[in-house]
């Protein structure tokens, strides 16, 4: 089966949902599925469910911990960059079907990595990976060379009015 490349990007809700969506109905077909969480450090329930009741699947954070509101420390990009690295390899070992890079957009945006990263992973994925990159702000370079692009578009928000993440819902 030939794999794509699919971009879940805008300010809405429902990216990283989304992918992982995609994830388990990729293994509920039977593929194996890789998802490299970057600027996440920290454990969300899904991560926990996905870990620890699924077989076909691996999860990997890249990250150190949310720093979202403020500048990257060296020790964001070094993890982001090293993590970068080992993706490469994970996609090229052929062992996983889907692989998801969720909040890569984010990590470009922030200058963890270059955007320019993220097309060399595409131009070097075997040809029946499937690749989905998540997250806000993706370049209209990554856009523009994926294959299919979904863009969440917020209408309305209960953050918005002072309603913080809840847990099994946003986190």
């Amino acid at each position: 089966m030939k794999g794509y490349v699919q971009v879940y990007t805008g300010n809405g809700k429902g990216k990283t949902t989304a992918a992982l969506g995609l994830a388990i109905r990729a293994i509920g077909a039977g593929l194996n599925v890789f998802i490299g969480q970057f600027v996440k450090g920290m454990e969300y329930s899904e991560i926990k469910t996905l870990t620890q009741k699924l077989d076909n699947i691996k999860v990997k954070q890249y990250g150190l911990r949310c720093f979202i509101r403020k500048e990257p420390t060296q020790e964001d990009i070094k993890a982001a960059q090293d993590g970068l690295k080992e993706v490469i390899n994970i996609i090229q070992s052929g062992k996983y079907d889907v692989v998801i890079l969720d909040e890569a957009n984010i990590a470009v945006y922030y200058n963890l990595f270059k955007v320019e990263d993220l097309l060399e992973i595409i131009d070097g994925k075997p040809d029946h990976v499937e690749l989905i990159i998540t997250g806000r702000n993706a370049k209209k370079e990554l856009l523009e060379r994926a294959d299919l692009v979904t863009e969440m578009k917020e209408i309305k928000h209960y953050y918005n009015h002072g309603v913080n993440a809840r847990k099994g819902i946003e986190s």
